[in-house]
């Protein structure tokens, strides 16, 4: 069982950053692909970013260039720096974990969710 807790989201301006972190709780974090999603007032929730224990990593098209996922094992967290944000990237953030050496985007493959954190860019 993993339990995930996000935070780090907020309000911004438009051009700013912001780093969210999702801390796990476990030993076997490393074991651990993971992943991060959004999801949007009326829209589905969407793949972000996602590294696997590898430390490859995958970002949908809306966010290459201005987002970065990273993972600090040793800290059992993995956190999504956040450049140049845009208002479209308003949504609240989830952080989601599964067993496996993969790098997964769609959300049906995660096992465990944290609560979400909410990020608003205004204009």
């Amino acid at each position: 069982q993993v339990q995930l807790v996000e935070s780090g989201g907020g309000l911004v301006q438009a051009g700013g950053s912001l780093r969210l972190s999702c801390a796990a709780s476990g030993r076997t974090f490393s074991t651990y692909a993971m992943g991060w999603f959004r999801q949007a007032p009326g829209k589905e929730r969407e793949s972000v970013a996602a590294i696997n224990r590898s430390g490859d990593t995958y970002y949908v098209d809306s966010v290459k260039g201005r987002f970065t996922i990273s993972r600090d094992n040793a800290k059992n967290a993995v956190y999504l720096q956040m450049n140049s944000l845009k208002p479209e990237d308003t949504a609240v953030y989830y952080c989601a974990a599964v067993k496996g050496g993969g790098t997964y985007t769609e959300a049906s493959k995660y096992d465990y969710w944290g609560q979400g954190t909410q990020v608003t860019v205004s204009s």
